[in-house]
């Protein structure tokens, strides 16, 4: 008979299923439950060696015949913007982004259901209920902050309440060196703002102000349009077999 300590962490694994990024392949996933008090120390540790949250789970990839995802942190206090994201960082001055314990709402489901519905509508989340959505963003045992970005109103600088329309969300955790984007969204029909650039320039951005070292940005795969752009934002580490180690590309 195998005993266990009611303390250590079990780790189980997912049958195949398709690849959402590689056509033709499958994937797998080893994950284990966040739960109780040691949930944010297990979750420190599990994401140095490539794990990511999603609410009460840390996974990661555990397929058997592909390496192809990679996982990938920003050194926030190397990171200077070019020329290109400076523009982005412009375009977006009239916003401003709050950062507040995780407390779901009618207007942030409305617009990931137009995200979803625009860029993810054969996705795994197009059938998630307004329940499914507030799951999502309280369930969860470590640190984790919810950010929302609006348009700015003219006194937005001393008070939330003149804060105008909802453009973008950010689901992040706040781990011991860094912070992790767990999942963002935002206004499908903001195109020209590249909402989805800006939100991980403010993010390396709150990395810094908190005296930490990374921001953690999940998987990038190679040969994936979906994932191309995590690439862009340089210096960062990739984790390799021999650990993390500065990318060069």
């Amino acid at each position: 008979m195998t005993v266990h300590h009611p303390q250590t962490p079990q780790f189980y694994l997912t049958s195949p299923s398709s690849c959402p990024y590689l056509p033709g392949r499958a994937e797998r996933k080893v994950f284990t439950h966040l739960v109780g008090e040691r949930a944010p120390g297990l979750l420190d540790l599990l994401s140095q060696g490539g794990f990511r949250r999603s609410q009460n789970i840390a996974y990661r990839p555990a397929c058997e015949r592909c390496r192809a995802c990679v996982s990938v942190r920003i050194l926030a206090g190397e990171f200077s913007p070019g020329k290109s994201m400076k523009r982005v960082l412009s375009r977006n001055r009239d916003l401003i982004g709050r950062m507040s314990t995780p407390s779901p709402s009618s207007e942030q489901y409305s617009l990931f259901r137009r995200y979803i519905d625009h860029r993810h509508a054969q996705g795994g989340m197009a059938e998630m209920s307004v329940l499914d959505y507030a799951m999502m963003v309280e369930d969860s045992q470590v640190d984790t902050r919810l950010i929302e970005y609006r348009r700015r109103g003219p006194d937005s600088s001393f008070s939330a309440t003149s804060d105008g329309d909802l453009v973008a969300v950010a689901l992040s955790d706040v781990m011991a060196d860094g912070m992790s984007m767990v999942y963002s969204f935002f206004d499908p029909y903001e195109d020209e703002r590249s909402l989805g650039t800006y939100m991980i320039l403010d993010h390396i951005e709150r990395t810094r102000k908190l005296g930490l070292n990374y921001l953690y940005l999940g998987y990038w795969v190679d040969g994936s349009k979906k994932m191309a752009y995590k690439i862009r934002f340089q210096p960062q580490e990739h984790l390799t077999p021999k650990g993390w180690e500065r990318y060069e590309g």
